[in-house]
């Protein structure tokens, strides 16, 4: 049992940068073949999408599919199992943010975070579930947060969409418990993505304090080792959970979070 991924076909949600890109990768280098997803320019998209399967030797293809339209992710799904004859991996990891108080907070944020962060996830996984039990196997990862099992001010809709995130997990988990297919969420802290960086460095101009102060005593402030999670620890679990090794953990929270959830 490794954590090789050889002649298995995986779509990532939202691979384009950050978190998902960096799984997207740790699939590619698995040996698996990758279905990128996401918004960006198109040429840089290009220059992703085949860097990585340069670099990998794995095929990996693009669908532009906007996880706000279901009949688009029906067709990233339908697209993929016709183009390989099978899905193995889904990792819906597509997610936005808007931060404020609820009575301020705008519909259209509402609207969209709870389309992207949660339905989207639905929608993946309805039309990803019957290949998977075709096939009699089948990984699911979920990418919520530690915002599913505790919350923060004024993050109303992230907080409330992931926390549906971990229901849908846990549903879908018991469903399909006997058909060779795990559904699991990964919840992490705060990772150090460019996203991340240039809050860092705004919120220093802004407090007059130094980016160090901001990482250690306001973005790091939950996470008691006051380290960022990194993509590369994400992406060691991701593998764990999509090899043989993780086939009965079903249905489950993982946090990689530093400890901020273990108060």
């Amino acid at each position: 049992m490794t954590h090789r991924l050889e002649g298995q076909v995986a779509i990532v949600t939202g691979s384009t940068s950050g978190i998902g890109l960096g799984l997207a990768e740790a699939l590619a280098a698995a040996g698996g073949t990758v279905v990128l997803n996401g918004l960006g320019d198109a040429a840089a998209i290009e220059a992703t999408r085949a860097g990585l399967a340069a670099k990998h030797g794995v095929e990996v293809r693009y669908h532009g599919a906007d996880m706000t339209r279901p009949a688009e992710i029906a067709d990233m799904v339908a697209s993929t199992a016709a183009a390989f004859g099978r899905l193995d991996i889904l990792v819906n990891n597509a997610g936005v943010q808007h931060v404020a108080p609820v009575e301020d907070f705008p519909v259209e944020w509402w609207d969209r975070i709870i389309a992207i962060n949660l339905t989207s996830a639905f929608h993946c996984t309805r039309a990803a579930v019957p290949l998977m039990k075709a096939a009699g196997r089948g990984r699911i990862v979920n990418i919520a947060s530690a915002h599913a099992l505790v919350a923060s001010p004024f993050k109303s809709a992230y907080v409330a969409a992931k926390h549906g995130v971990l229901g849908l997990t846990r549903t879908v988990a018991l469903e399909v418990a006997q058909d060779g297919i795990t559904v699991n969420a990964i919840c992490p802290g705060y990772v150090k993505t460019p996203l991340v960086e240039a809050q860092i460095t705004d919120q220093a101009k802004a407090r007059g304090i130094s980016e160090d102060e901001v990482m250690r005593d306001v973005i790091l402030a939950a996470q008691p080792t006051k380290k960022f999670v990194t993509v590369e620890q994400l992406s060691g679990l991701l593998l764990y959970l999509c090899s043989d090794l993780g086939a009965s953990v079903n249905g489950t929270a993982l946090s990689v979070d530093g400890g901020w959830t273990a108060a």
